[in-house]
C-alpha cells in the first residue's frame, strides 16, 4: 500500500542569528594577505614597467620578461628581437605589444577573480560569511561579463609565453659564445613556471580534449588532455606562484652593475 507524506501545516520559522557569522576563526587573514600581496606585486610591477631601464645585460643577453618583447624606438637595439616600431613615450611601456594581453589574461583567470573578489571586492570575503554587498548580479553586467573573453586571451598568453622561451634560449649565447650562469637559470625556472600556469588553464584543457567524444580515437590529444589535467589540479598554487617567479628575474637584472644595463 502507499503512503503519501504530509504537508505540516505551519512552517517552522527561520532562526534569527544576530552575528554576522559564526566563523570563529581567522577567516579574515587570507583576503587580508591577497590584498597586501597583489597590492605590493601591482605597484612593484607599475614602477617596472614605467623605469624604461635597467632591462638588458648587454654581456650576457638576459633580458627581464617585464620588457619582452622590447618594441619602443627606446629599447636597445639588442634588446629589440622583434623591432622599434612602436613611439618611444614614456606613457607607453616598452612592452606595450603584449602586457595588456597578460593582464586581462590573469585578471580574467578563475583563481585571480576568486582572490580579488574576496579580497578587494568583499564578494564574499570567506565561506559561511556575508556577502559584503546587497545586490548579486554575478557576472551578468559590464565590466563583469567581460570574463567570457578570458578562453580567447589564453591564445595570447600561450604565444607570450613562447616569445618568453625565446629570450631564454638567446640567453645562452653570449658574445664570447655559449654561456651559462645563475641568470640562465632564473630564466629558465620562471619560463617553466609560465608555461605551467598558462597550459594549466581550464581553457587550455578545453582546447586540448573538452569536446572529444572518444578518446580512444586521438591518442595523443588524450595524452596532452591526461598531462594539462594534472597540471590543472594544481592550477590554483600556480597564479600565487608565478608572479614571484616574474620578479627574481627581473630584480637579477636590475642587481647586474649599470655598465652592462640597458639605461
Amino acid at each position: 500500500m502507499a503512503t503519501t507524506a504530509t504537508r505540516p501545516g505551519q512552517e517552522r520559522p527561520r532562526a534569527r542569528i544576530p552575528a554576522k557569522t559564526l566563523r570563529n576563526d581567522r577567516w579574515w587573514l587570507p583576503p587580508l594577505v591577497t590584498v597586501v600581496g597583489l597590492t605590493a606585486w601591482v605597484a612593484y610591477a607599475t614602477v617596472r614597467v614605467f623605469m624604461h631601464r635597467w632591462y638588458w645585460v648587454e654581456d650576457y643577453h638576459y633580458l627581464t620578461p617585464f620588457y619582452s618583447p622590447c618594441v619602443t624606438e627606446r629599447c636597445l637595439p639588442d634588446a629589440a628581437h622583434f623591432g622599434r616600431f612602436l613611439p618611444g613615450w614614456w606613457i607607453i611601456p616598452d612592452a606595450a605589444l603584449t602586457l595588456p594581453f597578460l593582464l586581462l589574461f590573469r585578471l580574467s583567470c578563475y583563481y585571480y577573480r576568486k582572490a580579488y573578489y574576496r579580497s578587494f571586492w568583499l564578494s564574499p570575503p570567506a565561506c559561511a560569511v556575508p556577502d559584503a554587498h546587497r545586490r548579486y548580479t554575478g557576472e551578468t553586467r559590464f565590466p563583469l561579463i567581460l570574463q567570457n573573453a578570458h578562453r580567447y586571451t589564453f591564445y595570447a598568453a600561450f604565444l607570450i609565453a613562447a616569445i618568453n622561451t625565446y629570450d631564454v634560449v638567446l640567453s645562452f649565447r653570449s658574445p664570447s659564445g655559449f654561456g651559462l650562469g645563475l641568470g640562465n637559470v632564473i630564466l629558465v625556472g620562471n619560463i617553466v613556471m609560465l608555461w605551467a600556469y598558462t597550459i594549466s588553464c581550464h581553457s587550455c584543457r578545453h582546447i586540448i580534449g573538452g569536446r572529444l567524444k572518444h578518446f580512444s580515437v586521438h591518442p595523443v590529444r588524450y595524452r596532452l588532455w591526461t598531462f594539462v589535467s594534472a597540471l590543472n589540479a594544481r592550477h590554483m598554487q600556480l597564479p600565487g606562484v608565478t608572479p614571484g617567479t616574474l620578479a627574481v628575474p627581473d630584480f637579477n637584472t636590475m642587481r647586474v652593475p649599470p655598465r652592462m644595463c640597458g639605461t
